[in-house]
């Protein structure tokens, strides 16, 4: 069946349920893309897997957060001790979450929860340097695609800890989308307007020093970091398995937008949580061509944004399996 018979498939089915046309909204929408992915009138959601990517990173050395480097590796334990956000909507909503330290500055010990790919003891400053080696880069690919090939299901939730991070999100933005950068860079963990000026020029020197870099994985290598790169690892394993993929805000974009450069057929497979309040977000979405489905003003990252999405996923699909049609249920449809 192609594509196009599918989709008027499902659509009619949709049409069919028992309700005015489109009155279920942005959720019928929601529905039609699930069962694209999937390549089915029946889509099914199971085993869902939260996947927390966690890096340092050099630029942080530059002042570019509000917070020290030391936070990252202390959430990271905090997640897997069960008491950062992720943790606990993780676990109300049945998603099963693994961390995985893509290039944390400290080492963690082994322990349930985390899974090790490190590429790197964080990423260098891409002020001075690239951010990563081209091999660092193409390792961190593969870790991430290998590790989709392990974990079970059809749906992966993105989450992301890494203090500096949305540094090089921002510099991908830029590179990206060809938008100014100060319409990519915010304030990240609670920068105030001496800090985001700060924090907007050394971008400013990395985007100067890499001006030169041209493609898309040399463009990832040289701005970062060890996450963004092992996710987008994984989003592209996640799109040829036909997986659904919860983007959640503005650093998963990152990775998504990087695996969307690199494989165009990625962007379809992916739902976007949330509408963040970090700058540059939104815009980000626009070039996407992309809608967000909840705005609730969150700017956590974690992965917080993707599990508060998940049950309107959920609900997509039952609508479309459980809820009757007009013929089914007996009831009379609209007067032509």
């Amino acid at each position: 069946m192609t594509t196009s018979t599918l989709a008027a498939r499902v659509q009619h089915r949709i049409d069919r349920k028992t309700k005015p046309l489109g009155a279920l909204g942005r959720l019928e929408a929601l529905a039609l893309q699930l069962a694209l992915v999937q390549q089915s009138e029946t889509p099914q959601l199971h085993a869902p897997q939260l996947v927390v990517f966690a890096a340092d990173h050099g630029i942080a050395a530059q002042g570019v957060s509000a917070y020290p480097q030391a936070v990252t590796v202390q959430m990271v334990a905090n997640m897997l001790a069960g008491g950062a956000a992720v943790s606990v909507l993780a676990r109300q909503h049945g998603l099963a979450l693994t961390v995985v330290d893509c290039g944390v500055a400290q080492p963690l010990a082994p322990q349930p929860g985390l899974h090790v790919a490190r590429v790197c003891d964080g990423s260098a400053d891409s002020t001075q340097a690239a951010a990563l080696t081209d091999a660092q880069c193409q390792a961190a690919l593969d870790n991430g695609a290998a590790l989709l090939r392990r974990l079970p299901g059809n749906v992966l939730l993105l989450g992301e800890m890494g203090i500096a991070n949305t540094s090089p999100a921002a510099l991908l933005m830029a590179r990206l989308t060809g938008l100014p950068l100060a319409a990519c860079v915010g304030r990240g963990t609670g920068l105030d307007d001496a800090g985001l000026a700060h924090k907007t020029a050394v971008l400013q020197r990395a985007l100067d020093r890499h001006a030169g870099v041209q493609g898309v994985q040399p463009l990832l290598a040289a701005l970062g970091g060890a996450e963004i790169a092992t996710m987008s690892g994984a989003v592209l394993q996640a799109a040829r398995e036909r997986r659904v993929v919860v983007v959640d805000g503005f650093i998963t974009t990152a990775a998504v937008a990087v695996a969307a450069a690199l494989e165009p057929a990625v962007l379809p497979c992916c739902v976007f949580a949330h509408g963040s309040a970090e700058h540059g977000h939104g815009r980000w979405l626009q070039a996407l061509g992309v809608q967000p489905l909840l705005d609730l003003g969150l700017r956590l990252g974690e992965g917080s944004g993707a599990a508060l999405a998940w049950p309107l996923l959920q609900s997509a699909v039952l609508l479309l399996a459980e809820m009757a049609s007009f013929d089914s249920a007996g009831v009379s449809d609209r007067a032509a």
